[in-house]
């Protein structure tokens, strides 16, 4: 019997180091795939081309929900523009919810039915408010940050400040690409699908 149940259990874990190594695997080829289509453009992200193959499109969303696969959103909150492309594609896949993260108006009359947060200076001292309806989040949620690109973790962290304000819980940013130095904001638990230097 004993016997019987070691070779259950090796066979269940070698099962699931198979999983895990095709998981890896596609991972990728995922990746190497993102990087063939990705194009600069006078000293810019060209980032059209993510969208504008179904292949990647359609693999945007499993391969960024897997980065934070096992804390199970309940929300997606993601900021305009881009974010406004990526963060439903995750939500559907995660079998949650997607919450807009918008920018606020010049005349920064919200009101009492949004939250609002700002992030902080830039190098000129500029500020910028980011938006969300109250309705929509509330606690209990759990919520996962999702964008194309970060580059200071500023808008993710504004966000985080947001999902605090509403009592959810934060449970971590995905990416396309950190283009972060990998020390800025250890507590918005950043995972990404490729890093800066990948991309030169």
């Amino acid at each position: 019997m004993a016997a019987e149940r070691r070779k259950s259990f090796d066979g269940g874990l070698a099962s699931l180091n198979d999983r895990r190594m095709k998981v890896r695997q596609d991972t990728d080829a995922f990746t190497t795939r993102l990087r063939t289509v990705f194009r600069w453009r006078n000293n810019g992200a060209q980032m059209e081309g993510w969208w504008a193959h179904a292949d990647v499109l359609s693999g945007l969303g499993p391969a960024l929900a897997r980065l934070h696969g096992h804390a199970r959103p309940s929300v997606v909150i993601a900021p305009e523009a881009r974010g406004f492309v990526v963060g439903p594609l995750v939500a559907i896949q995660a079998g949650a919810g997607f919450i807009e993260m918008r920018k606020g108006r010049s005349d920064g009359d919200y009101g009492d039915e949004v939250m609002v947060r700002s992030t902080p200076p830039d190098y000129q001292h500029r500020t910028l408010d980011w938006v969300v309806q109250r309705r929509f989040l509330h606690p209990g949620h759990r919520v996962l940050f999702v964008d194309d690109w970060v580059d200071t973790g500023a808008t993710a962290q504004t966000a985080r400040r947001i999902v605090d304000d509403s009592g959810a819980t934060f449970i971590g940013a995905a990416a396309i690409v950190d283009a972060t130095d990998g020390r800025s904001h250890p507590d918005l638990r950043l995972r990404a699908l490729l890093r800066l230097r990948e991309l030169h």
